[in-house]
């Protein structure tokens, strides 16, 4: 099904791949009849030919990135513009699309959602930018039918930003790298490793581009086989997907914690962009005649079967056939993967007591987003629901097309009155379901949903107030067939039904009517309307020469997502207010962390005013009399004061910017890992001026509550030190320990510096 190379390989005419070794070589050598460096056939990737169109620099070594286009959404964009006018936004320079997809329907807080809107709608008049009200798409798919175009380059606030199967490399970072763009600054990495994925075969009937997306992700997410790469998709198989099978697939590429992706394009991707009137921007991509990729994938289309993630990770996946031979086995092991994750003391958590009669029983489905809620994906759905309904017992299933136009073509074609009066609900384009701000299952609950993610109370229960759910990843078309089955799991190949594939027809009027589009339009005159929840980014300190640290939480899981570093759900609401925001930080993971992070914080408030910070924390002030001992020299009203966390793995899943500012706010100074889970984490904690430090695995010389102390830190950054020598501060005791910060650009080195991107673009917050 999902085979993985053990070294780099070659693609030879698109068509055949040539694994590297000694006696490969010699094969490679003499089909071609000459002998093949591997820098230049590195060359002929699609993925080096768009980086290479967008770097500004003058190496391919150290990419320095300009992009074509922006896409944020509702609970990015205000924290992004805020950021960027206070480095001295005058207007975009490139089209900059805000959607209103994520905060549509939390009711949370008055009128904070529609202000936001609101301001969005300012800033797209005020700086020359495009607004989407709410209702009308998600960001992706607004995006793939408006911005994406075939060799372009998009960033994106989103960890999603995929449109990788348009020809468009796309990638999702947090809000500070918008910024940079913003500003006219580049987005600067090393050239990445370029991951092929050789297509071939065709779909079983009924399985569904979520089924071969989980085939990835479950081989290649814990090995790391593509992490921070780019998967480049190729192979006689490609041709056989529809253009929007190939999104539901490269949709999850996020999920493998790749870099970005990019696929070759045929003329069904220039029907895409002639049926939504942009025939302009197709081009045809295909890799060189001999590419040479870092690693290939190898995909058997024929042998996917209807696949599921079981909570809690998309990664976590079977086939569903196994699923059902194995049920109470398996459903036991995820019963206890869960333990490392989900604090027992406060719940409960099972999923045995689902079987009933032998047969794993699920409350409620959705369908939904930027993964499941596309055209065809939801007409399939409809042709298997169609006579049948869901029954009036616990099952309940949620239907939401990714975009108005979309959900009017399903009206026009009939599929909503199937969905009807199978007795789903069909709502309008929103994330909600994807993050835990709309269709939160019950307590206890199972839900089987067809969007992107299944983390811990990412569906949005609560463990601090004794509750848990539970979200399994399943393709559009097996959701459907266990909804006729009312709720009784069911892959879509076990069942008998004609799939009709209707004709997508878009009608353009939609966003015409709707779609503010200012692009190129910046109106100075225009007055920004600033809710009463919008607050501007408080002052950052510059880094002082020598730093003290307090520990103020200490993770064990494998891996924390960033979900569990700053929830989601109804929290999303007050990503306008940092220091709002930040009342909510660890809140499901480590409900103590915001009361710890503040009094460590007050310290550090009353050395900036100049008065001894000493007395005001009684743990820095006994760590700091230790250090005095050692540094005689030592000044307390020079020494920065801050916060640290520590986490095996932090950072996987979403790019928002917050799980990393609001600890900055708090006073949070660093983070201590073993690992970064994402790139786009630890940018986030470089643009808000934190030290993203590593720890030699295995190692964990503090607790939670030590303090330790770094001195010449400044030094060392400056001074591009491969090694950080640290102290924990133990009784009368120094321990020293080491640690590193990773490769660092100029820029970021400056960044962590000056105390954050605000004071880097040297500006202060208005």
């Amino acid at each position: 099904m999902v085979t993985l190379s053990t070294g780099g390989a070659y693609l030879l005419h698109g068509t055949e791949v040539v694994e590297v070794s000694e006696d490969k070589d010699r094969v490679l050598e003499a089909k071609l009849g000459k002998s093949v460096a591997k820098e230049e056939a590195a060359k002929n990737t699609m993925a080096y030919r768009i980086l290479e169109q967008h770097n500004q620099s003058d190496t391919m070594d150290k990419l320095k990135i300009k992009f074509d286009r922006l896409t944020s959404h509702d609970i990015t964009f205000v924290g992004i513009i805020q950021t960027a006018r206070a480095s001295g936004l005058t207007e975009f320079p490139v089209p900059y699309a805000l959607t209103n997809c994520h905060n549509s329907l939390c009711a949370v807080g008055g009128t904070i959602n529609e202000d936001d809107h609101m301001f969005g709608l300012s800033c797209a008049k005020r700086y020359g930018g495009i607004y989407v009200p709410p209702h009308q798409a998600v960001i992706h798919q607004f995006a793939r039918e408006m911005l994406a175009g075939g060799g372009k380059m998009i960033l994106g606030s989103d960890s999603h930003t995929r449109y990788g199967a348009l020809g468009t490399m796309a990638i999702g970072e947090g809000g500070p790298e918008i910024v940079k763009q913003l500003l006219s600054q580049t987005y600067d990495i090393n050239m990445p490793e370029v991951i092929g994925v050789y297509l071939t075969g065709k779909p079983q009937n009924g399985v569904g581009p979520q089924d071969v997306a989980l085939a990835i992700i479950g081989k290649v997410f814990a090995n790391g086989y593509v992490k921070n790469k780019v998967m480049e998709f190729v192979g006689d198989g490609v041709e056989n997907l529809s253009v929007d099978f190939r999104i539901g697939i490269d949709v999850m590429t996020t999920e493998t914690t790749c870099l970005s992706s990019i696929w070759k394009t045929d003329q069904k991707v220039k029907e895409f962009y002639e049926i939504h009137g942009r025939s302009e921007e197709f081009a045809e991509l295909n890799p060189g005649d001999v590419a040479y990729y870092d690693g290939m994938i190898t995909v058997d289309l024929s042998a996917v079967k209807p696949m599921i993630a079981m909570p809690f990770h998309p990664s976590n996946t079977y086939t569903i056939e196994e699923l059902k031979a194995n049920l109470l086995d398996i459903l036991e092991d995820v019963e206890k993967k869960a333990l490392v994750s989900l604090d027992q003391n406060k719940v409960s958590f099972t999923l045995r007591d689902k079987v009933r009669d032998g047969k794993l029983y699920v409350e409620q489905g959705v369908i939904a987003g930027c993964a499941g809620g596309g055209f065809e994906n939801l007409c399939a759905a409809a042709d298997i629901l169609r006579g049948k309904n869901i029954g009036a017992d616990e099952f309940s299933l949620s239907v939401y097309p990714a975009s108005q136009p979309i959900f009017m073509e399903l009206v026009k074609n009939g599929r909503v009155a199937d969905f009807m009066a199978a007795g789903a609900t069909v709502r309008t384009a929103f994330c909600g379901p994807c993050f835990g701000a709309g269709d939160v299952p019950a307590n206890k609950g199972l839900s089987i949903r067809h969007s992107t993610r299944n983390f811990p109370n990412r569906e949005g229960s609560k463990v601090t107030n004794g509750q848990i759910a539970s979200v399994a990843l399943m393709d559009a078309r097996s959701i459907a067939a266990t909804a006729a089955n009312r709720g009784y799991l069911t892959a879509a190949d076990e069942i008998e039904v004609q799939y009709t594939q209707p004709t997508y027809f878009f009608d353009k009027t939609i966003y015409e009517n709707r779609v503010y589009n200012g692009v190129g339009k910046p109106d100075s005159s225009v007055e920004l309307k600033l809710g009463p929840n919008i607050k501007d980014w408080p002052k950052m300190s510059p880094l002082t020469e020598d730093i003290l640290l307090q520990v103020a939480s200490v993770i064990y899981d494998p891996v924390t997502t960033t979900d569990e570093l700053i929830p989601s759900g109804e929290t999303s609401s007050y990503r306008s207010n940092p220091l709002g925001l930040a009342e909510f930080t660890l809140s499901r993971k480590d409900p103590g962390y915001v009361g710890r992070a503040k009094e460590i914080r007050a310290a550090e408030e009353v050395r900036i005013t100049g008065a001894c910070p000493m007395r005001r924390n009684e743990a820095i002030g006994a760590a700091f009399s230790t250090v005095k001992k050692f540094y005689p020299d030592l000044k307390a009203r020079a020494t920065e004061i801050g916060s640290v966390i520590f986490a095996v793995k932090p950072g996987d899943g979403s790019a928002r910017e917050q799980a990393a500012s609001c600890q900055r706010v708090l006073g949070g100074l660093a983070n201590i890992a073993h690992e970064y889970a994402t790139k786009r984490y630890r940018s986030n904690l470089i643009n808000w001026g934190m030290l993203p430090f590593l720890l030699p695995k295995g190692e964990l010389p503090f607790e939670n509550g030590d303090c330790i102390f770094i001195p010449g830190i400044a030094t060392a950054i400056r001074e591009k030190a491969d090694r950080i020598t640290a102290y924990v501060v133990k009784g009368e005791e120094l321990k020293e320990f080491y640690m590193e910060l990773g490769d660092l650009t100029e820029e970021e080195r400056e960044i962590i510096l000056k105390g954050c991107l605000i004071n880097y673009n040297n500006i202060s917050s208005k």
